[in-house]
Formats: structure tokens, sequence, C-alpha cells
């Protein structure tokens, strides 16, 4: 088996899908990111996962001391135990004496020193894994840039015929915190961390792959999250990686007169999305498909980027249907998404989990304005939600996507971007009047995997659950966003009660 052929996992398993199996051992590769952007905890995982594989492993470093590398460590969980530590923290502990010389440049006696020390630990210790943390700290003891970089392709051709995995550490704090062009044609493969700080919530943190020599990696920007445990990286979704094969058909919602209004329910692999104002029923009648999918023997999550865990269940309890078994047997799972603190591809990491640990069958997004929250810009939520839609799809997963629109009564619109032609399947939800009463209606505009109802027909949603009433003709101003019903009373419900429903 050829070098290049062979892997080295990184630690962080996310990354590894990144660069499709890890990276290519006995390499030199650039780690290059602001202060803040997680190079040392993530130079540390990959030191760790070596002590795991039973090999050795140096940490270099020129900035931080022992005590602060400590302090990493400790608030992962994690040990030191097993990782050799080279602390260069005094210009005396490499000069010696530290007697001026009369023919050299300090700084250049400091930087052949300095060297020198590095060169002699790796011999000592003979390490598989070698993190460098800093360049930074090396360019200034160069401080000229041509003596610098001849220094760090000398390095680099040290390393290379030793078989040592070298991350070079840079924290872009050269002129201008600009990336090192040099640095990047002579490194194996270059990973860039970044950092940026969004006008509300908690920071973004993305890392990307600039170029990895013999190894086909994904491309383009991938999220990042540091917690307690470490760094996670989530890959950006590609759907169409993603095929399975799935069995088609209408899904039941277990309410007779909704299913017939869509054609016998929405089709496996398809995404309906529930479009109206605030109150009109969208998360309800959401939640009846996954219910009924557990009733089925099918597993159902749903992600509440809006409404609280608590209040949801209560007033499905006070709908009188039973939700309390079905989440203490875990074939539904509600979820509550703070769209400040998930990224949008840690959103789809974990969807994706879901789908292929729990094979989940039906999915609720409620809503898009919250996911639209968590996104920092207007395209990206086109881009990725399609990708998500897409990747949900070929699972043979059945989405619901609640859409709130702007606005309670008249003319209404969809908020801040139109993803109608996204989905498959629209159901449309409007207030009207009737008899001095505001009511609720629901409607069909679209179904592409087969025929719909173009009726309207009106929703009841109390204590016994969802009624749905049979067509209703006679309505005016339905376009206007307040239709108004003039039709005779009859086809009209009203109010039930446990002794009727006996």
């Amino acid at each position: 088996m050829y070098l290049q052929d062979l892997r080295l996992s990184t630690g962080t398993p996310g990354l590894d899908m990144v660069l499709n199996g890890g990276l290519t051992p006995g390499r030199v590769y650039l780690l290059e990111g602001a202060p803040g952007s997680g190079k040392t905890t993530l130079g540390l995982q990959f030191l760790l996962e070596g002590i795991s594989s039973g090999e050795r492993s140096l940490y270099v470093t020129l900035s931080e001391t022992h005590e602060e590398l400590a302090a990493v460590v400790a608030s992962h969980g994690w040990s030191l135990d097993g990782i050799d530590i080279f602390e260069l923290s005094s210009a005396e502990e490499v000069l010696g004496d530290g007697r001026q010389q009369t023919v050299l440049h300090p700084w250049e006696v400091e930087l052949s020193a300095t060297v020198d020390l590095i060169m002699k630990r790796v011999e000592e210790v003979q390490p598989k894994r070698l993190v460098f943390d800093s360049l930074s700290e090396l360019r200034l003891l160069a401080q000229d840039a041509l003596r610098y970089r001849r220094q760090v392709l000398a390095l680099k051709q040290y390393f290379s015929g030793r078989n040592i995995t070298v991350l070079l550490v840079d924290d872009l704090t050269g002129e201008h915190g600009e990336r090192d062009a040099h640095l990047h044609s002579i490194a194996h493969g270059v990973m860039t961390l970044e950092r940026r700080t969004l006008e509300f919530g908690a920071s973004r943190r993305q890392i990307q792959v600039q170029k990895m020599r013999g190894i086909e990696f994904a491309g383009g920007f991938h999220d990042v999250v540091i917690s307690r445990g470490g760094l996670k990286v989530f890959p950006r979704l590609i759907a169409s990686e993603h095929h399975a094969p799935f069995l088609g058909g209408p899904v039941a919602s277990g309410v007779i007169e909704l299913d017939a209004l869509i054609g016998g329910g929405p089709l496996r692999g398809t995404c309906t999305m529930l479009t109206g104002p605030a109150g009109s029923g969208k998360s309800t009648i959401a939640l009846q498909y996954a219910m009924e999918a557990c009733r089925r023997g099918e597993n159902a999550t749903v992600y509440e980027f809006d409404e609280r865990v608590g209040t949801l269940i209560q007033r499905v309890r006070s709908m009188g249907e039973e939700i309390d078994g079905l989440l203490e047997a875990e074939c539904l799972k509600i979820v509550q998404i703070d769209p400040a603190d998930v990224a949008p591809s840690q959103f789809a990491w974990m969807l994706r989990e879901e789908i292929e640990n729990r094979q989940v069958k039906v999915v609720v997004i409620d809503s898009l304005n919250g996911y639209l929250a968590s996104m920092p810009e207007e395209k990206q939520l086109v881009l990725q939600l399609h990708e998500l839609l897409s990747y949900l799809n070929q699972q043979g997963v059945v989405t619901l996507l609640v859409n709130p629109q702007h606005g309670l009564v008249g003319t209404m619109n969809t908020g801040q971007l139109d993803i109608s032609y996204i989905a498959d399947v629209v159901v449309l939800f409007r207030f009207f009047e009737a008899a001095g009463r505001l009511r609720k209606a629901i409607s069909v505009l679209k179904n592409r995997s087969g025929a719909h109802e173009d009726t309207i027909r009106e929703l009841r949603i109390d204590s016994l659950g969802i009624q749905i009433s049979e067509p209703l003709t006679d309505f005016r101003g339905v376009l206007t966003g307040t239709p108004e019903y003039i039709g005779a009373s009859e086809p009209l419900m009203e109010s039930r009660s446990d002794a009727a429903r006996a």
C-alpha cells in the first residue's frame, strides 16, 4: 500500500469526513487562523489521537506556557499524560548566558539556537505526531522575511525525512494579518479556521481546507463548535452523496378529511410546507403527522425553533391526545433549538444523526422563521435549506416545514424569503369570518406528486382534537387574505363536547 493511500485521523471525526478519511502521514500541514479560532484545541486533539493509537506525540510551544496548555486540556476533561511538551518560554533558556555577539546579530543567534533546540528534542522523543505552535514567534525571531521563509523550508525538509506528521500553527499575526502564500506553497495541506462575531448570539467558527495534495476533500466552509470535549466539525451537507432506496406511497395523518384534501396524503420523500398566519393551526397539523407516524410504528422528530417544548406538549394534551406515551417510548422526539446558538451545518448534522441512527421517517421543522434566524445570510438560507430538503427527500423522509406568514389578517406575505417552490405540497391556512365568528380554513395550493382538492374546508381544533369539515363553497374575498363565508350555516362546525363524542 502506498503512503498516500493511508490516512491518519485528526482526532476530530467531522474533519476526517471532510478530508475523506484523514491526513496523509509523514507530511507537513499548515493550520492557520486568528487567535481564538480553535487552533490549539485542534492541535491537542490531533496529538491525543496519536496517544490513543500508541504513537509518540510532541507539542512544541513558543508562545503558550505549560500551565496555559494544562488549563485548556482541563477545560475539556482531557489529560496531558503521554504528550511531550517542549516549552521555550524565555530568551535566556535559548541563549544560555545571554552574552552579546560582535559579529552576528543577537536575533540571528537566537533563531539558530531555537531551531537547534527543537531539532535536538525531536531526536530525543522520536515522535510520530508533532504540533509546532506557533510560526508567529519564529517569524519574530527571524525579523527578516527571507530568513524566516528559508528557516520554515529547512524545518519542512528536516521533518519530512523522519516520517513525522507535523501541524505548523500560524495565528496570522504577521503584517496586516494576511495569509502567507509562501507557507501555502510549501505545506502539503492547508486548513484555515475562522471566527466571526455576529450581531447577536454566539460567535461562529468555520474551517476550510484550502488545499490537500493527493487527497480528495470536501471544499467550502464547514461549521465548527468548541464545547467541553473539544472541537467538533460539522461537514457541509452534500445531498448528492446520500441516496437510500425506499418505497414510495402516501403517508396518512389519521384525519380522513385531511388525507382527502391532499389526495391521500404527502408521499414519502417529499416536503410539505404549511403556510399561514400565526395561530391558524399549522404546528398542530404538522404534529398530527408525527404522532400518526409513531402509531404506525415509525419514528418521528420535531424541531422546535419558536415554541417551547413544554408549551407544545401541554397544548397537545389539551386536545385529548396521548403524547406522553409516545415520548416515553422515544418513537416521538421533540428537540428544542436555540437558533442563536446552533450553526446551520450543526443543525444539518443533528438531522443526519436522527435519520441514520433512529431511522426517522417524519421530520417537522417549526418554523422557517427560526431556521432563518440561525443563518447569517439569506442566500445561504435558500441554498442550505434546498440541500437539506434534498437530503431528506432522498432518504424517503416526509418533511413538514412550518412557514408563518407576516400579519394575522388581511393581505399577508411569506416573509423575507419565498421558498414555496422548494416544497412538493403547499397547504394554506387562513382565518375567515362567518356568522359573526372568526374561524379557520385549510386548503391545498399544490401537490406535485398527485391530485388534490381545490376546495376550502373549515379547520377546528378543540378538546377532542382536530376536526375538518366537508368542502365549503360559498366564499367571498378568498384571495384578499381574509375570506368571508356567505353560504348556509349547516356545513359549519360548532364546538364539540366529550358527551357528544361519546
